[in-house]
């Protein structure tokens, strides 16, 4: 008795079903108290916000993306959370920190670019490395915050609170070079360009319709009076000559050569004045 073997063809093993990739969170547009720009970067919109800054999307000029972290204007204030904000940028690596302002500027807000972040093209390492980013503007706020900081022992009394919490506008900052019109996409060039075409061609439109109303009107009569630059006005006036023999209300009376007074009684026939005062 013979034993047969019998083989059994294994399937193929099935590639591993990948998950799709984790999109990147967006971001909320910009209110008007946003800086429209910090250092090299251009914000683009807001991630999140505490008591102690905000966290705005931005790029550069050269295509580069990260994650800026901006202390509030009540933070900014205040020399300890400063130094706090200080410590904390310090404490990351290098690479990861592309750019801060400087902070012996006591009048503007401290901020702070992280990255890098590669362009989203919808991959899941964009996406991590955008989450990564948010991540360290997060921590370096709640460094700010001190809202991280383990609780020892029981809680008693009133909670902390810091006393610049209520002011939560964004810090101070300044703008140079000025934001417009660098920051224009080349569609709103386009808008620009469209706005002013169309206003020349309305002016030109106005001035023709002008020219044609007004161009066959016949001269003014008298003409117009022109001030000098002296701002005096010269007007010539031409008497007008009566004819012969008329006489009127109008007509001028000639004196007499001989410079003697008219005397008798007018020719009108009225009776001569008793009163010797109605003389003069």
């Amino acid at each position: 008795m013979t034993a047969t073997e019998s083989t059994t063809e294994v399937p193929p093993a099935e590639p591993p079903v990948q998950a799709p990739p984790s999109p990147i969170p967006a971001a909320l547009p910009l209110q008007p108290e946003d800086p429209p720009r910090v250092g090299e970067f251009w914000l683009r919109g807001r991630l999140g916000a505490n008591a102690a800054g905000y966290l705005y999307t931005a790029s550069d000029e050269h295509g580069r993306h990260a994650v800026v972290a901006m202390m509030t204007e009540g933070s900014a204030d205040d020399a300890a959370a400063r130094d706090r904000f200080v410590h904390a940028v310090d404490s990351l690596p290098e690479d990861v920190v592309l750019a801060h302002n400087d902070e012996d500027d006591d009048d503007l807000a401290l901020w702070a670019a992280f990255g890098p972040i590669r362009e989203d093209d919808g991959s899941s390492a964009a996406a991590d490395e955008r989450l990564l980013a948010e991540r360290r503007g997060e921590d370096v706020l709640s460094a700010v915050l001190m809202d991280r900081i383990p609780q020892h022992g029981r809680r008693r009394g009133p909670d902390f609170r810091h006393y610049w919490e209520g002011r939560r506008r964004p810090g101070l900052f300044r703008i140079w070079p000025l934001p417009w019109p660098t920051a224009l996409k080349p569609a709103s060039w386009a808008a620009i360009w469209y706005a002013l075409a169309t206003m020349l061609l309305i002016m030109a439109l106005a001035l023709l319709t002008a020219w044609l109303l007004f161009k066959d009107s016949p001269p003014l009569n008298p003409p117009p009076v022109i001030p000098t630059p002296s701002r005096t006005v010269t007007t010539t006036i031409t008497p007008t000559t009566p004819p012969p023999g008329s006489t009127g209300p109008g007509t001028p009376t000639t004196p007499d050569p001989s410079g003697s007074i008219p005397t008798g009684t007018p020719e009108t026939g009225s009776p001569s004045p008793t009163n010797p005062g109605d003389k003069f």
